[in-house]
């Protein structure tokens, strides 16, 4: 019993935690890479079109056989928004002085990793009933 419920919450770190940070982590890394190279007001929209792939694709791989609730699949989403928007906040906003950081490209991208594992998570990851 202990070790089923260690990879129980094993496996919902990695999903909410792991996962969110990691996409975050992936698409800051990459914004700040084309910084110098791309204009401010697309870079955004150029990085939402790259990494939406991603995004889809590492909750449908992660999901795809699994047999999880509705209620869970939202709790990873809220997970993946909350990261986006803290870190976002913290190290865009705060660091870099970015007044003007919210624009219709953010929050694209943050409607965008809030849906990608709900609807995935509810496609492919439930039960057939």
């Amino acid at each position: 019993m202990v070790l089923s419920v260690s990879m129980e919450w094993k496996t919902k770190l990695i999903d909410t935690l792991g996962l969110g940070f990691v996409i975050w982590l992936i698409g800051y890394i990459a914004s700040i890479l084309l910084w110098g190279f791309v204009s401010h007001d697309i870079l955004g929209w150029i990085l939402f079109v790259v990494f939406t792939p991603l995004m889809a694709y590492l909750p449908y791989r992660r999901f795809r056989s699994r047999n999880e609730t509705a209620g869970y699949y939202f709790l990873v989403a809220l997970a993946w928004l909350l990261i986006a928007v803290v870190f976002d906040y913290l190290f865009i906003v705060k660091l870099f002085d970015a007044k003007d950081y919210y624009k219709l490209d953010i929050f694209v991208y943050y409607a965008v990793t809030f849906l990608a594992p709900l609807l995935i998570g509810l496609k492919y990851g439930t039960a057939r009933r």
